[in-house]
């Protein structure tokens, strides 16, 4: 069986401070960052992990991230590049409820939506720090089909969740087995940079800071176990090197 495509579809930008990109690290130093999703190409299904950020939610809520998205950074214009609409997702599961995780998924109406039960009750009471991380709620849209998952999961054959909380209390972190290259690790938000893996420098933003290190800890163990290149979520200078759809991952 040939390894699954992934392409890498991208959402645009944002801007934070440096010491959210990494704890109490050059504070006062602006950092522009990728955003970015998923989808994944499987005989069983067609699977979508994140789905970026709002264009109008960010510039109403948080216009000081500075977001930059063009049209066709938007997800159903991603997905048509790849080749597919939003009514051909089969599954999205976000690695948490963050906006600039959650932005696209109104688009995926015939979606059945994975997601781990103890995030959707946090995005839903969050804590008052969390509040502004939770501000779109978009991805609760009627019609929306909840499965609730804990633990790690297979969603299909070779295509993993693993936990990974401490930025959130329900992150999930995805991995995608390959036969024919190394497999794709998908970090999430439990590591921004490639510094956080080596240096284990947690983000500024963050529920737990312990957990934070343990996820970072243990990604680290699975890339060295299961033969996978990590792929941090916010971080431009190897973002700049990826391919990005219509290009892609696998499919050998």
């Amino acid at each position: 069986m040939p390894d699954p495509k992934v392409y890498l579809l991208d959402g645009g930008t944002l801007v934070i401070d440096e010491s959210d990109v990494h704890w109490h690290i050059n504070a006062g130093n602006p950092v522009r960052f990728p955003v970015y999703s998923v989808l994944i190409e499987h005989p069983d299904a067609l699977i979508l992990f994140d789905t970026g950020f709002d264009l109008d939610h960010v510039n109403k809520v948080l216009p000081f991230e500075l977001p930059e998205q063009t049209p066709e950074q938007t997800i159903p214009a991603q997905l048509a590049k790849a080749g597919f609409t939003p009514e051909d997702v089969d599954i999205v599961v976000n690695s948490h409820f963050h906006f600039d995780h959650v932005g696209g998924n109104k688009y995926l109406t015939n979606a059945k939506t994975l997601v781990h039960k103890e995030e959707l009750r946090h995005a839903k009471v969050p804590e008052p720090f969390e509040r502004l991380g939770y501000s779109d709620l978009s991805f609760d849209h009627p019609g929306v089909n909840y499965t609730p998952v804990a633990g790690d999961f297979e969603i299909v054959p070779g295509v993993w969740l693993f936990e990974t909380p401490g930025h959130t209390i329900g992150h999930y972190s995805l991995m995608v087995e390959m036969e024919q290259e190394k497999s794709m690790l998908f970090c999430g938000d439990a590591a921004y940079t490639r510094t956080t893996l080596e240096k284990e420098w947690i983000a500024g933003f963050h529920l737990d800071p312990t957990k934070s290190v343990e996820a970072i800890r243990r990604l680290n163990y699975l890339a060295r176990t299961k033969n996978a290149d990590l792929y941090p979520s916010h971080e431009l200078e190897p973002y700049l090197g990826w391919k990005l759809a219509p290009e892609y991952y696998g499919g050998n």
